[in-house]
């Protein structure tokens, strides 16, 4: 499950959305995940704090509607404009690439 060899696809909205170092900081937590064992399911939904530091933003990575779920902190010292909107990542493994999107959830709000 989300083999790093993987094409990844980041969506549209994403990339208008975030800053390409905080989406760089996701692909990064990802692999944090797979490294700390404790990716379990296909998606993985990353929650945004609206708390963060000069220097940092902080995201919850939840999986299985939320059994499990950690804290990462992101590198990122640029405009914070898109903290604060509750918006959700769902980074997904398919059979030939990994995709970034906007969660469903988030947009059912809109």
């Amino acid at each position: 499950m989300f083999d790093p060899t993987k094409k990844r696809k980041v969506s549209e909205e994403v990339k208008a959305m975030f800053p390409i170092e905080v989406i760089n900081g996701l692909w990064d937590t990802l692999r944090q995940m797979k490294k700390d064992q404790i990716v379990v399911t296909p998606a993985i939904a990353f929650v945004f704090s609206d708390d963060s530091t000069d220097e940092e933003i902080y995201v919850m990575g939840l999986q299985n509607f939320g059994a499990v779920a950690k804290e990462y902190t992101v590198k990122y010292t640029g405009e914070k404009d898109f903290l604060g909107k509750g918006t959700i990542v769902v980074v997904q493994d398919h059979p030939k690439n990994i995709t970034m999107k906007i969660s469903d959830a988030n947009k059912a709000l809109n």
